[in-house]
């Protein structure tokens, strides 16, 4: 299956705050290795880690090239209208290297602690859908009407802007599915952690967003496959996700800066080049 991207490969880096500049300094070297993606957890109610917005500001600032994500935002503790602003501005200030990982929330108790609702599996699927046209709202200030929101987020004449530096893309944290379907109808990529999937949950998701995708008049070309990996996958399993379910962006994850090198020197050109040849041939 090919969905006809380029692929890229990202680091998967978790904020911890001890040593406070350990994750930037990662970043830092992820971009002079190469790398196409920077990604952070978003974890709020979590003191060991650095807060994710402040943390990507200070790493868009001391970048210049490397893509920048949240891995994924943390929505129930991220208002959308004002996370749409946040991003947009991240998104100009760092020339449109931004991109915007959603997620739909998940511990719950932590959450709540944190000022957060709790919400019901269902509740939490409607209120993502209502968080992208929230964002994609604010994101387009060409349009007059005042914004409104739904009831779960009830914005009332919020007004719009800034429009990002560029178009960015969300991608969404999903697995069961109705979070599937909506990715296939409403994002612009489809975002899970390996680890929490089996080899049938690919095809099956990949069937689900593609299916949803059509039923919305979309092409499922336009949702692109990220996946994150542990790091310590070879070339042949991750040429294999590539060529056989479609995935184009991996992220890796560890806090290891001699992993990062030799991932980047070993594993990301074998791949490329595996993955090139099995194209050529196709």
């Amino acid at each position: 299956m090919d969905y006809g991207h380029d692929l890229q490969f990202g680091t998967f880096i978790t904020p911890r705050n001890s040593p406070p500049r350990a994750p930037v300094e990662l970043a830092r070297l992820s971009e002079r290795l190469g790398y196409d993606l920077v990604a952070f957890q978003d974890h709020p109610y979590q003191p060991r880690f650095h807060d994710t917005w402040t943390l990507l500001s200070y790493v868009a600032a001391t970048t210049t090239t490397i893509q920048l994500a949240p891995d994924v935002a943390n929505l129930p503790l991220r208002q959308p209208a004002v996370l749409a602003r946040a991003a947009a501005s991240l998104d100009l200030l760092s020339g449109g290297r931004f991109n915007l990982g959603l997620g739909a929330g998940g511990f719950w108790d932590a959450i709540e602690a944190m000022g957060g609702r709790r919400l019901t599996p269902g509740q939490s699927v409607d209120a993502l859908a209502e968080a992208i046209e929230i964002i994609h709202g604010i994101w387009d200030p060409d349009v007059r009407e005042p914004l409104h929101g739904g009831d779960l987020y009830p914005v009332r004449g919020a007004k719009r802007g800034p429009a990002p530096a560029h178009r960015i893309p969300i991608w969404i944290g999903a697995y069961r599915p109705r979070m599937l379907r909506l990715t296939g109808r409403m994002a612009d990529g489809w975002l899970p952690s390996l680890g929490y999937l089996q080899r049938a949950d690919l095809a099956d998701g990949n069937a689900r967003v593609d299916d949803a995708a059509t039923d919305a008049g979309r092409d499922p070309r336009d949702v692109r496959r990220l996946l994150n990996i542990s790091g310590g996958e070879g070339t042949e399993a991750i040429a294999a996700l590539a060529l056989e379910h479609g995935f184009s962006t991996f992220i890796s994850a560890g806090d290891d800066p001699a992993a990062a090198e030799r991932y980047a020197a070993e594993v990301i050109p074998a791949v490329r080049q595996t993955v090139a040849s099995e194209r050529a041939r196709g």
